[in-house]
């Protein structure tokens, strides 16, 4: 391969030279541990380190020769996000109670990754119980945004955004419940992928010490520097888990160019605003869409109503979110299964939505990275936008919209606004399209519409 710097090179590129032998896996992931310890200082986002695995998995991955070269990800170094098991380091998910707690096995998603050749060097930071667009916690401390030290990568995979955007690593695992992918994603101006619910199985991605159903609503995805990588990790971890006797089989994307493509843009949602600084690129990006060809659509009357979904999608939220907390107000087996039906209404009006269009294209999140806030009580908390002080809770809108119906959405990010910040869009797909939106991501990111900002 001509021209490879490993620096810069994204996971399929680095896999690829892997396996022309251009480069060895020991070496791509003794130049991402420099990388980390040269950059990270300031970041704080690679909170668990295991550099001295990491390396002995590279060797005996090299010592295989032709037996893994041919792997998706062959020697492909990456982090994934704190809550994920992996045997051997610890899994808090930022509660300093759990900081001794024994993890013996990997979580599947971890382990597939492994299989399909990755090199895992550690663990990124997030949030207390993941519950939160910013990634701080009483175990690993802060961590600070690439370009802005005094604002929040997002959360709840904030340390794994932050480590992409940093250029430390190609590759991300994360997860989503409250757009934990995409939003930081969004802020920190890198790919991100919410796959369609229940097609990644959650295990080994567990609170700590619990041990049962997973959770409505939350998924687990990659996040990259790349959009054709996104579609490589997701096929590595995507499936039915090892007990099941059937196979998932995801269709493949609807079309195979921009301007094929049916668009309806959503940037105004009645329940959470959304600054210019948002909406403005997309606008943008619609009109280039438009150029190209494609046909683009600004309203149309088959969209659920968006403010009810939300309400909804609150209430289930709230529901999984407090299980277990203390004076948590828990609702009845007959309100829970009111909103399952809300949820299969919703899904079937999207479905008349996605007949007529490929993709939805909406912020990912009402504004760009914000200022680091610990107050506890979300309701004290402000957001700028348009110049106003807006509440924080609200903003859970924008990822609602493809978390409650269960959609695969693709964050993709857009450049940067007038303050220097990056920002992105929201492409979301009918259930089971996952390769049309992550298809639709890489489409722009050849056409030069999508780039994540170098480091």
């Amino acid at each position: 391969m001509r021209n490879f710097d490993i620096d810069q090179a994204t996971a399929v590129e680095t896999a690829r030279a892997v396996a022309a032998g251009t480069i060895s896996a020991l070496a791509a992931c003794e130049a991402a541990i420099a990388r980390i310890e040269a950059r990270d200082g300031s970041i704080h986002a690679v909170v668990v380190r295991d550099f001295e695995r990491a390396r002995a998995a590279a060797r005996a991955f090299d010592a295989a020769g032709d037996a893994k070269r041919g792997l998706p990800l062959a020697g492909v170094p990456m982090t994934v996000k704190e809550s994920h098991d992996v045997a051997g380091l610890p899994t808090t998910w930022g509660f300093a109670d759990f900081a001794g707690r024994p993890v013996a096995a990997d979580s599947l998603a971890v382990a597939r990754l492994k299989a399909a050749g990755a090199i895992i060097l550690g663990k990124t930071n997030v949030p207390v119980g993941l519950g939160d667009w910013q990634a701080v916690n009483p175990v690993y401390g802060r961590t600070l945004h690439p370009r802005d030290p005094s604002r929040t990568p997002g959360g709840s995979s904030g340390g794994a955004a932050a480590a992409l955007a940093a250029g430390m690593v190609p590759l991300e695992l994360g997860s989503d419940i409250g757009g934990s992918i995409r939003v930081p994603a969004h802020l920190c101006g890198v790919f991100g992928h919410k796959p369609t619910y229940g097609i990644v199985p959650m295990t080994g991605h567990a609170f700590p010490g619990t041990d049962g159903a997973e959770p409505e609503l939350a998924v687990l995805g990659p996040m990259a520097r790349s959009a054709a990588d996104l579609a490589v990790a997701l096929a590595a971890i995507a499936g039915p888990g090892d007990d099941s006797a059937y196979r998932l089989s995801l269709p493949p994307p609807r079309r195979r160019a921009l301007a094929e493509h049916r668009v309806l843009v959503l940037d105004a949602h009645p329940a959470a605003g959304t600054d210019a600084g948002v909406r403005e690129p997309i606008a943008a990006l619609a009109e280039s869409l438009a150029r190209a060809g494609a046909t683009v659509l600004r309203r149309h009357d088959a969209v659920p109503d968006l403010g009810q979904a939300h309400a909804d999608y609150r209430d289930m939220l709230l529901a999984i979110l407090t299980r277990g907390t203390p004076n948590a107000a828990p609702i009845d087996a007959h309100a829970w299964m009111a909103l399952m039906d809300a949820q299969v209404r919703l899904v079937r009006r999207w479905r008349a939505v996605f007949a007529v269009v490929d993709v939805v294209l909406t912020p990912p999140f009402g504004v760009a990275a914000f200022p680091h806030d610990d107050r506890p009580d979300w309701a004290t908390r402000r957001l700028v936008i348009d110049g106003v002080e807006a509440p924080y809770g609200p903003q859970m809108a924008w990822p609602g919209v493809a978390t409650f119906p269960g959609l695969p959405a693709t964050a993709v990010p857009l450049g940067l606004t007038r303050e220097g910040l990056p920002t992105g869009v929201q492409v979301i797909g009918d259930r089971f399209a996952d390769l049309t939106t992550i298809g639709f991501a890489t489409l722009l990111e050849q056409e030069g519409l999508a780039a994540t900002p170098r480091p």
